[in-house]
């Protein structure tokens, strides 16, 4: 009774399951704040505290899980990632060899609702590091980002200025918050409800993490090479 009369209304139609009740349509913002305000989140028991609820407020769903349905990986955008070398003095005659020092960052992703933004208040953000860290060298979702780096000797030949650039590999995790509130057989008070069900799409992204050496955090994967440009 008291998740009945906690649910909201809502105007947006959204892809229900088959026993959803047409009447009972949300948007993906309102599936979302049910979901964070389950009694079973993820399969952990929830209390209204664990969402900064009081204890009047009750729970708006009896389940909410999230069933990831897709995981690639791609390249990310490239990034200028050193200072630029110079081989331009008018009497230059050899290649000059430096030594560069480069560091690009990846950034980690974020959930498409406000709940499920990296570092969001009582969000569901770090519910989703269970089907996220099942994927090999996957960064930890309680880091924000990344990074790559290295010190390489090159040569800089006359009249050209070089840089470093870097291309960080990527992963995205598709999947969808499956909402349930449980039927209500009723009683001599409380009309029977059926079983309600509902989807919210999430897409998350994040960099490919190689070993980090002798327990050190992972570095980003990616490809790193020298550009040459004229002066």
């Amino acid at each position: 009774m008291a998740i009945g009369a906690a649910l909201a209304t809502g105007g947006a139609i959204v892809t229900l399951l088959p026993s959803a009740n047409a009447a009972d349509e949300k948007t993906p913002e309102q599936i979302m704040t049910m979901c964070q305000r389950s009694a079973v989140l993820n399969g952990k028991q929830q209390s209204v505290e664990d969402f900064g609820g009081g204890f009047a407020d009750g729970f708006m769903a009896d389940n909410c899980d999230f069933a990831e349905t897709k995981f690639e990986t791609f390249d990310g955008p490239t990034e200028k990632s050193s200072v630029d070398f110079p081989n331009c003095e008018p009497n230059a005659t050899a290649p000059a060899k430096v030594s560069i020092t480069w560091s690009a960052s990846a950034a980690q992703g974020q959930g498409k609702y406000t709940v499920t933004q990296q570092g969001g208040g009582g969000g569901l953000f770090g519910f989703l590091s269970g089907s996220w860290l099942k994927h090999k060298g996957t960064l930890d979702m309680t880091v924000k980002s990344a990074t790559a780096g290295a010190t390489e000797q090159r040569e800089v030949p006359v009249g050209k200025v070089l840089h470093m650039e870097f291309t960080p590999r990527m992963q995205r995790m598709t999947g969808e918050w499956r909402v349930r509130i449980d039927a209500d057989p009723g009683s001599f008070a409380v009309n029977p409800s059926p079983e309600q069900n509902f989807v919210a799409p999430d897409v998350v992204e994040g960099p490919v993490i190689l070993p980090g050496a002798a327990g050190a955090p992972g570095v980003a994967d990616g490809t790193s090479k020298a550009v040459l440009e004229d002066c």
